[in-house]
């Protein structure tokens, strides 16, 4: 991934804190009913590079699927952005996952980057056929329009998830800088939109984009989409800050916590992932299960 990389040198200076809690996160949180739920993954199962790190030695291709379901509970699967797969391969990856395992399917590129969801409704319906096929195991949908839809663009964007099942959980991701001006950094007018419609946010912690870094709540769920950078030193405060904010969400209401880690280079996901954990359970009392690593490097 490498949406928002900067270069190593320039981490230490760039200011990595996250927002002050916004005012309207409290009200929101305290319709929740607590006793938060937690998903958490990575973007990608198919890393051959995992193999002896997240996978045991020898590991087929045909099996990381099953031995990363073993590892975590849901992953925030890029896949259908690239490619729209057919309900019969969504089926066959459900046989390999656990009851509780969830999908989190981003929109298809060919949706919202080359039609910007003008003209989709053929493309939309595939789609939604395809991903009904995970069954149970369907999480949120994950929607980023095209960076350069700004403001201009709100009605499109509404239009298209006003289309959408209301059944069917969506998180919308922007990346158009136009959204992030309003002093409160997230645009009124759209979070008043989301709130009104139950749609969420997608909050994306990227060291070259803090103005995405919004801290907005819209439901009493967050989707938060780490990135790091391989295991520097700042991805472990990022981190802890991150478990201090999830710990006060907990405690106003907080009722779905959906988390998933990135890296520039996706080799040290693992690591990162374990180590945020570690801390959820240490800190905020959780008892999430951790993931086996069976080598580990020394921490920077």
């Amino acid at each position: 991934m490498e949406f928002g990389k900067i270069p190593v040198q320039e981490l230490e200076a760039t200011d990595l804190h996250l927002r002050p809690e916004p005012a309207s996160n409290a009200s929101i949180l305290h319709k929740g009913k607590g006793h938060t739920k937690f998903y958490i993954g990575c973007a990608k199962w198919g890393r051959k590079d995992w193999i002896g790190k997240l996978y045991p030695p020898g590991t087929k291709e045909k099996d990381f699927l099953r031995y990363y379901a073993r590892q975590f509970n849901s992953i925030e699967f890029n896949g259908f952005y690239y490619k729209l797969y057919p309900p019969e391969q969504v089926l066959k990856w459900v046989e390999q996952v656990p009851k509780d395992f969830l999908f989190c399917p981003k929109f298809t590129e060919s949706i919202t980057h080359r039609q910007r969801l003008k003209g989709t409704e053929q493309e939309v319906t595939a789609f939604l056929e395809a991903i009904t096929a995970f069954g149970h195991h369907l999480g949120p949908i994950f929607l980023m329009p095209h960076p350069g839809m700004g403001k201009k663009q709100f009605p499109v964007i509404a239009d298209f998830i006003n289309a959408l099942p209301t059944d069917v959980k969506v998180f919308l991701e922007l990346r158009h800088e136009d959204w992030y001006k309003d002093p409160d950094g997230y645009d009124k007018d759209l979070l008043f939109y989301l709130m009104q419609h139950k749609r969420g946010t997608v909050i994306t912690d990227v060291a070259g984009r803090r103005d995405i870094v919004h801290m907005h709540l819209t439901t009493t769920e967050c989707f938060i989409r780490f990135v790091g950078n391989a295991l520097h030193p700042t991805d472990y405060t990022r981190i802890d800050e991150w478990v201090a904010r999830i710990g006060l969400w907990m405690k106003q209401g907080l009722d779905t916590c959906y988390f998933f880690m990135h890296q520039h280079d996706e080799l040290h996901s693992p690591e990162l992932i374990k180590y945020f954990i570690e801390q959820m359970n240490r800190h905020n009392g959780t008892d999430i299960p951790l993931p086996v690593l069976y080598t580990q490097p020394g921490l920077f």
